[in-house]
């Protein structure tokens, strides 16, 4: 049976993978902050992951497997690297499909990323998101050992997460829940991404686990697809209005406010109409990995 440590898997894709890898017979052990139900071969183990005395114990022990959802700054990430590639048959390190620069060409794995492309001197004097993913990966390609994989989710929905550009559902959706405008940026409603959903993010995860071919290797996930956050608006508001009945409120920053209609007394889950009319629109059969992305993105 293979033994799997997932550190951080309880979120949008963590979920999902936690129980693709249950369904085929792995044994998998979790860390989480919050108390859970341990069940089946799935072992929840609760404690703070960024913290080396409670890590450390874990990692002493052989894994064939570890997969890693924690966000660390680069300094930090640097330190722990080691500890977790000497205690793994395979590292899966968790980067972003953000590290990439702009294209006009469908981005590929071996496109120009934004840390060796950019010349923003004081852009790159920070630890930025894109910057930060990019410089761990530079941090796994010159270690000793190879015994790593780097997979690049872009943007993922889910049950539980409904992005609109850089604001989760707890700020757009809430607000349209309430009767309040949502204020959306007309430079980003223009830009182009892609929305893949969680569970076939993590049926490509699940693929590369345990792949001798994907040791040393680099793989973006995400959907084919690629349409504007104005569109990705579109359909919120399409499946909203439909729902409750009214359409919600929404300007763009820089641009004339809609119609204001009220909404009032909602009480329908409208998080779950959400996400299963978005489910409904994903590929049906995503590939493991997919070599092409999103052009000019936000």
């Amino acid at each position: 049976m293979t033994k799997i440590l997932v550190l951080g898997g309880t979120g949008a894709m963590g979920k999902h993978l936690v129980n693709l890898l249950s369904e085929r017979g792995d044994k998998i052990w979790v860390t989480t902050r919050s108390p859970r139900q341990s069940t089946g071969n799935i072992e929840y183990i609760q404690g703070n992951a960024k913290e080396d005395s409670f890590l450390s114990p874990l990692l002493a022990r052989e894994w064939d497997a570890i997969v890693d959802f924690m966000v660390y700054d680069t300094s930090a990430f640097k330190q722990r690297a080691p500890k977790l590639l000497a205690a793994t048959t395979q590292y899966i390190f968790l980067s972003s499909a953000r590290v990439y620069a702009d294209s006009v060409e469908p981005i590929q794995e071996d496109s120009p990323r934004l840390l060796d492309r950019s010349d923003d001197d004081e852009f790159l004097k920070t630890d930025e998101y894109s910057l930060a993913k990019a410089r761990q990966e530079n941090t796994l390609r010159q270690s000793a050992c190879k015994n790593w994989t780097v997979v690049r989710p872009y943007i993922t929905y889910s049950e539980e997460r409904l992005q609109l550009g850089v604001m989760e559902k707890e700020g757009w959706l809430y607000r349209a829940l309430r009767g309040r405008t949502i204020v959306f940026s007309e430079d980003i409603a223009s830009k182009l991404t892609t929305l893949t959903y969680g569970l076939d993010v993590a049926g490509a995860m699940a693929a590369v686990i345990g792949a001798p071919k994907a040791l040393g290797q680099a793989y973006h996930i995400t959907q084919q697809d690629a349409l504007s956050w104005r569109d990705v608006l579109n359909i919120y508001l399409e499946v909203l209005e439909k729902k409750l009945g009214l359409p919600p409120r929404r300007c763009y920053w820089g641009s004339t406010i809609f119609p204001v209609v009220s909404l009032l007394s909602i009480k329908l889950n409208t998080t779950a109409c959400l996400t299963g009319y978005l489910i409904t629109r994903r590929l049906p059969n995503l590939p493991i990995w997919t070599p092409s992305g999103t052009q000019n993105r936000d």
